[in-house]
Order: structure tokens, then sequence, then C-alpha cells
């Protein structure tokens, strides 16, 4: 099939390149003039296990490809997706103006049928306003066109999206004509083969679902965060919490680590945008405020920790920091957890050495003039002249740390860890002090 999407950032490079690797010509287009001549030199302007060698494979054989025009885009494909960021408003609303602005291009140029597909995460009745702008575009040019718009949220995470997208936990589809849920349920056939994974319904329930399933994970790790706190202070271990009602199948052990908080391009946003929604439309979602609330909080707990462990003093101080990124396997810091302590360290008078296994350009974009910022080349070589080490993203790598060396590179031998990566008895033994998340008063820190 032919397909057009609008947008060349995470959703929409990802959404192409599978696209394109069940056989489907697809034209991605991007109003940025410099990120679809990267692409089209082969630099791929995210991180994504496995996303470089999909496009590679696909663009050489001719069903990937990127343009800035879009009259062809337009032109190409029946499917023409919206996939183009919904970044927060000053309110913590979601801006739609890149979604209609799409809305309106499409209007502009389509001259026969089209579905046009809102991939982007949108609040509830962005496909009345997309329809109203595609409409409004045909009038200004005295056309009447058939075309169908559809919510088909996208569900991938960050780290395991190609996984996500080829075999999806459930596809999504908010539409009204049954026609056009059948052309959809085509599409997506490669990706359903096992079992049916389609699932149905009005647009505007598949605009909520999307708000609500992030939500709901947001919600489970704020939880977990609450009652973390809590073991600290009653002498509880969280960790014999999780275990102990994650085996109730009722809750199970998907997203109750407790942590540092969570980040990245999703939760925070998504939370604040459907909290407004909510207040949009006169309920006040109390819970939705709390789990913000909560996270927010959370961010500070490690540098909370590290400052009572030092008795307030940190100025002149020097910290390792383990982990840039808002989660492994990507190099995205949007709303990281790292940027928080990282700016308070600052604030107090220390200097981060930091290290990332994918981050560390995305560090240099963010803090071009940060004089208290060491970007290192290893995780060890954080720790030179460093009088403590935090832990803030669970990378693979940080998992099985040389102890030793750790306690006779650092000035006081003491782990700040911000995702309980360790086992503090085993810690405790080897001479190092270590604080984690909810493990018991010895960790409380603050």
């Amino acid at each position: 099939m032919r397909m057009t999407i609008f947008g060349s950032g995470y959703v929409g490079l990802v959404t192409g390149a599978c696209m394109a690797e069940t056989g489907n010509h697809v034209v991605c287009v991007d109003i940025d003039e410099g990120k679809i001549e990267r692409l089209n030199a082969g630099d791929i302007p995210i991180y994504e296990p496995g996303l470089d060698a999909y496009i590679e494979r696909n663009v050489e054989a001719g069903r990937l490809e990127f343009t800035t025009d879009i009259e062809k885009a337009v032109g190409h494909g029946l499917f023409q997706f919206i996939a183009v960021g919904t970044p927060p408003d000053e309110d913590g609303s979601a801006d739609l103006q890149h979604v209609l602005a799409v809305a309106e291009s499409i209007g502009a140029h389509m001259n026969d049928y089209r579905i046009i597909i809102d991939k982007s995460t949108v609040p509830v009745g962005t496909a009345d306003k997309v329809r109203e702008r595609v409409a409004a575009a045909l009038a200004e040019r005295k056309l009447d066109i058939e075309f169908d718009v559809v919510s088909n949220p996208e569900f991938l995470k960050e780290g395991a999206a190609i996984n996500d997208f080829m075999k999806p936990d459930r596809i999504i589809v908010g539409t009204d004509n049954p026609r056009t849920a059948e052309l959809l349920r085509a599409l997506y056939e490669p990706f359903n083969r096992n079992h049916d994974r389609m699932i149905t319904m009005d647009v505007r329930s598949a605009e909520l679902t999307k708000y609500a399933a992030n939500a709901m994970l947001a919600t489970k790790i704020s939880f977990m965060n609450e009652i973390a706190n809590l073991a600290e202070r009653v002498g509880a271990d969280i960790e014999k919490v999780r275990v102990g009602i994650g085996s109730d199948p009722r809750i199970g052990y998907h997203f109750i680590y407790p942590g540092a908080g969570y980040g990245g391009s999703c939760f925070p946003k998504d939370v604040r945008a459907l909290a407004r929604s909510a207040a949009a439309s006169g309920y006040d979602a109390q819970l939705l405020d709390a789990v913000e609330d909560v996270n927010n909080r959370q961010k500070h707990r490690l540098f909370e920790k590290i400052s009572h462990h030092f008795d307030g003093d940190l100025d002149g101080k020097t910290i390792a920091l383990w982990g840039l990124s808002f989660k492994p396997n990507t190099d995205d810091m949007r709303e990281a957890p790292s940027r928080v302590l990282m700016e308070a360290l600052w604030s107090a008078g220390a200097t981060v050495r930091a290290y990332d296994p994918e981050a560390m350009n995305e560090a240099r974009r963010l803090y071009p003039d940060a004089s208290k910022l060491v970007l290192c080349d290893s995780a060890e070589e954080t720790l030179g002249g460093a009088d403590a080490l935090a832990i803030v993203t669970e990378w693979q790598e940080f998992r099985s740390p040389d102890f030793d060396k750790i306690k006779s590179e650092l000035a006081t031998p003491v782990i700040f860890d911000g995702r309980n990566l360790y086992d503090p008895a085993v810690l405790d033994s080897m001479g190092l002090t270590y604080y984690a998340i909810g493990r018991g008063r010895s960790s409380a820190g603050a």
C-alpha cells in the first residue's frame, strides 16, 4: 500500500520504517529541511535500537523515502498519517498547531479520497478539529472530496519501539466508518496475523485510550514511589514489598519499580495534558494532579539524600553520575531525572562528572556552556576525583560494576542509587555506604 507520514521524528520514523519493512511504499515528509537532508544522507537523528538498519534496508529497496515536498506527499498515499509533535502549551495542554497545520496542508493538496490518520497523541476532540480544517481548505478550493479522519494512537516504548510496532499488544482504531475500519484492518494485517489485536471503537474513545494508558502507567510509578518513601520511614524494604504485591495477578510486576521519577516525551506531557483536558471539561481530576506532583517531588529525592549525607555542604564537591537519558536504550533526556539532579547539584556548588552510553551528545546539546559538567568516556572515568557516585538510569552496563574500584576511586565510598540496582547487604559488607529508594531506615537520607 502507499502511505504518507507527516513528521520525521520518533513516531514518524518508526512507523515509516516498520510499514516499509512489510512491503508498503512510504513517503515521510517534514518541513525541517536539515532533518530531511540528514535522513537522505543516511544519518538517523534519533537513537532507537534497530531503527537505523530498518531505514537503511528500506531506503535501498525503494520502499521508504524522505521529502519536504508536501504536494508530492499528499498525492502519494491513500493513508495520510499525522505524526507530528504535540508539545505542551504554557498551561500544560497539548499544542495542536502542528497537527492542524498538517490537516490544512492535506486539504490544500488532496485531489481524491484520503484517510487521514492521527498518530500523534492528541486530546479528545482533535479529530473533529482536523476534519474541520481539512474541510475548510477544500471549501476554499471549491472542491467536495470525500475523506475520513481516524484516530490510531501509537503505543511505542522508547528503546523497544521496533518490537512494539512489529508485534503490537493492540492496534487501536477509532472511526465511525465501517469501510475505513476494514481498510485499516488490511493495512495492519501483517502485524495482526497471530491473533486479532485490532480493536475498533469510536474516534473520541480512541483518543482518550492513549492518554488513559499513559496516565495509568504513570500512576503506578508514582504510587510505588509514595510507598517507597513511606518504606524508608518505617524501616521496610520496598523491593520486598514490590515482589509481594506484584505476585498478585491483579497488580502484576510491570511499572511498579520505585526510582527517581519518570521522564521522557510521553508520561509527563500526557498526564499534564489529560489533567488540563479534564479541567477544560469542568472536571477536577485530583488523582492526575497528584500523580504529577508526586513525580516532580520524587525527582528531587536523590539530591535530598546527597545533600543530607554531606550535611548540606556540597560547595566544591564532585559527584560522579551514571546515566543521563530518562530510561535505558534511548538518548532522550526530555524531563529526565538526571537533569533535575544535575541542576540542583550545580546550584549547590557541586561539579558533575557524567557518563551515559547514548545520551552524551544530547547532554552537550542541552548544556553547551555548563562549566560544572564534565562528560566522561566511560562509567569508570567519572569516578576520578569524585566524592560520591549517583545512579539515575538503569543501563545494563551499570548492573555489575567493580565495587572495589568504586570504593578505591571515590573520596568517600558512598553510592546514591536512584534505580535500586544493588543489594544493600552486599555493599555494606564491602564497606560502601549505600542509599537507595525505599530500602529501610538506613537509606532514608532526608
